[in-house]
């Protein structure tokens, strides 16, 4: 009979994101991979005790977008605006990445996530021309021991002649259904589908995928905006063929008029914003304040580390001060005076990476928050540090003061990724040569090295 393994985190302050609120000064009880028991005071007889005074304990961030094979090439697209990156990027780049491309760059990507404070990410693998780099790419998510949702998805590269367009060619539902086989029962990793949507793809290819996703009982997401749609009445014909509903999920969102939103509200479905990289490529202002006036608030991602930071509390700050101005302008329009008191608050921003990617992702019944019978994915924020103090409400200095350097410990599954700011289990060295081998070759191969 195996021994259960026990751990109690005490006298951390907790902000549990759940019914329970927050504590303080509390106590978290770890048993095996899950947490049973959070209260002000815990006996946990033989438990193997971990001082949390001084901390701040914050479930596990969740990335709910990222395209994790773009990592190699950081930096690279961060002047690029969406129609570049199409060209340079899906059209150019891409086309030269083989298996182990796949592999090196997800794997550090992955760890980049757990050292952030990530600890489910949403991998949008849409470089993926073989099995082999599909399997290399999983394989880095296992690797890292990160949570991972695999969103297989489909290259996009300029057709050869006597090729059809990617937009004509439905998802590979045998690839899907070979993946999902090969992993079954794995349980931190598990296997979706990233489609084009019609907004990508014509009709009866978008009609295919979502059936798909219906019928292998998984999540499909699909970017929504960029230019005009291939098939602008495509979203009434999927609901009359009743394949919308909370499996699917939305990304970017820009192109959808109010009374789409609404409907797709009602009908469940769920949204990713990547608020940063929104502005910065041209997609348009995120989707949050617009969610809000029909009850519903986005999940966020990091969208792409080619442009920007994979931080996910900074993704969460930014998409707060976005939707802030965005309001505090529409006020001053309206009544010629500043807003008498802020419209969103720091524990919503905290909700998008935390309760709405769990959420996205089906998942809240066992991420997303801190409660007894839940995975124990959490966070531990050095909240002694100079940037932090002194700390008089514990979300907000979550939100706007922490950095990366308070990112003190991560846990997942009831196992340490990261503690006393540093990744367990992991020779970082090599695997930053192998990365940079990587980019260097990529961008070479396009005539893009310095």
């Amino acid at each position: 009979m195996a021994t259960t393994r026990s751990l109690l985190i005490r006298g951390a302050t907790v902000i549990t994101m759940d019914r329970q609120g927050e504590l303080p000064c509390g106590d978290i009880l770890v048993k095996d991979d899950k947490l049973a028991e959070i209260a002000p005071t815990i006996q946990a007889g033989d438990a193997e005790v971990v001082d949390g005074t001084g901390f701040i304990v914050i479930p596990g961030l969740i990335n709910a977008h990222m395209h994790t094979w773009q990592t190699a090439l950081r930096g690279l697209a961060a002047n690029w605006t969406l129609l570049e990156y199409f060209s340079k990027m899906h059209a150019g780049l891409a086309t030269v990445f083989k298996p182990e491309d796949l592999h090196i760059a997800t794997l550090v990507g992955a760890l980049n996530q757990l050292n952030c404070g990530t600890t489910t990410l949403a991998d949008w693998c849409h470089n993926n021309p073989t099995p082999a780099h599909n399997d290399a790419a999983v394989d880095g998510l296992l690797q890292s021991g990160i949570r991972a949702a695999y969103f297989h998805g489909t290259p996009k590269p300029d057709p050869k002649p006597g090729e059809r367009p990617f937009w004509e060619v439905p998802h590979p539902r045998a690839e899907i259904e070979r993946l999902l086989k090969a992993h079954q029962g794995q349980s931190l990793l598990s296997i979706h589908a990233a489609v084009l949507g019609p907004h990508y793809s014509t009709m009866d290819v978008a009609l295919h995928d979502f059936a798909m996703a219906r019928d292998l009982g998984i999540i499909a997401s699909l970017h929504q905006g960029g230019g005009p749609a291939r098939t602008p009445e495509g979203w009434k014909r999927l609901e009359l063929e009743r394949l919308l509903g909370p499996h699917i999920n939305i990304v970017h969102g820009h192109a959808l008029d109010d009374a789409q939103l609404k409907r797709f509200c009602e009908l469940g479905l769920s949204f990713s914003a990547a608020a940063e990289n929104e502005m910065s490529q041209g997609h348009g202002h995120p989707l949050t304040g617009r969610l809000r006036q029909f009850g519903r608030a986005p999940s966020l991602g990091v969208d792409l580390e080619s442009v920007l930071s994979g931080d996910m509390i900074s993704q969460a700050r930014i998409a707060l001060g976005i939707q802030r101005s965005l309001d505090n302008v529409a006020h001053r329009a309206e009544h010629g005076t500043i807003p008498p008191t802020s419209t969103f608050t720091t524990r919503e921003a905290l909700s998008w990476v935390t309760v709405e990617g769990a959420r996205m992702l089906n998942a809240l019944d066992r991420i997303g928050t801190l409660a007894p019978g839940k995975q124990a994915d959490l966070v531990m924020i050095r909240a002694s540090d100079l940037n932090m103090q002194p700390v008089h409400d514990p979300i907000s200095s979550v939100v706007f003061q922490t950095a990366l350097s308070n990112i003190d410990s991560v846990m997942v599954a009831g196992r340490w990724k990261k503690r006393h700011g540093q990744l367990l289990g992991v020779d970082l060295p090599p695997l930053i040569a192998q990365l940079q081998a990587s980019g260097q070759k990529i961008t070479r191969a396009m005539g893009l090295a310095s």
